[in-house]
């Protein structure tokens, strides 16, 4: 019996991708891994978030930090989470602007797959602030839209809305990052898209 594939994912965002506000350093992304793992794939799990990056930062940053990373190995892929530094107002201005964040996206695509990596897209969570999640929620709309366009799976986040654990968790916290068991309920929004993408077939 061969050998289960090494699999090389990077998982590239903001403080949430980060874990930030969890005590335990889990944040979301060991979760979904430990998931993976516990479905029979070997997996390396590269976490890549930068607190306050925008898709804009992710972007600037993202190629070299890949292609460190995904060399070895047997199969590789990449997962982009950002857009709630996108939709942050600062001085009266949101700090990337709908189209640019869009674009932005579309451009990591492209460049993904030009580098023969396969990519899952992750939009941005619902926040305490009414207006906040309103942004996020139409941004998350419009990655989707770019996604479906170029075949790329996408996860929306926007059901944690009604989630009374992550709501309870942000509201405690800083109004953005939850603890430890509202990066669970994120977490298993995720995993199940993340291991149906690693099933696929697409990596490679």
């Amino acid at each position: 019996m061969s050998a289960p594939p090494d699999v090389r994912v990077c998982f590239l965002g903001d403080s949430l991708t980060a874990g930030v506000g969890d005590p335990t350093g889990a944040g979301w992304v060991g979760p979904v891994s430990a998931a993976a793992r516990e479905a029979g794939w070997q997996l390396t799990a590269y976490g890549l978030g930068v607190r306050r990056d925008t898709s804009v930062d992710v972007a600037g940053r993202w190629l070299d930090e890949a292609r460190r990373r995904l060399r070895d190995g047997d199969r590789y892929g990449a997962v982009f989470a950002f857009g709630t530094n996108d939709v942050d107002v600062l001085d009266g201005r949101r700090r990337v602007d709908r189209q640019h964040s869009l674009t932005t996206l579309a451009g990591l695509l492209a460049d993904a797959e030009a580098a023969g990596w396969p990519v899952l897209v992750i939009g941005p969570p619902p926040v305490a602030d009414g207006d906040a999640s309103a942004r996020a929620a139409d941004l998350a709309d419009g990655m989707a839209e770019v996604c479906a366009g170029t075949h790329v799976p996408f996860v929306d986040l926007g059901p944690l809305a009604a989630d009374a654990v992550w709501t309870a968790e942000v509201a405690a916290g800083d109004a953005v990052h939850p603890s430890a068991a509202g990066y669970r309920r994120l977490a298993a929004v995720v995993a199940p898209a993340f291991t149906r993408w690693l099933s696929a077939g697409a990596l490679r």
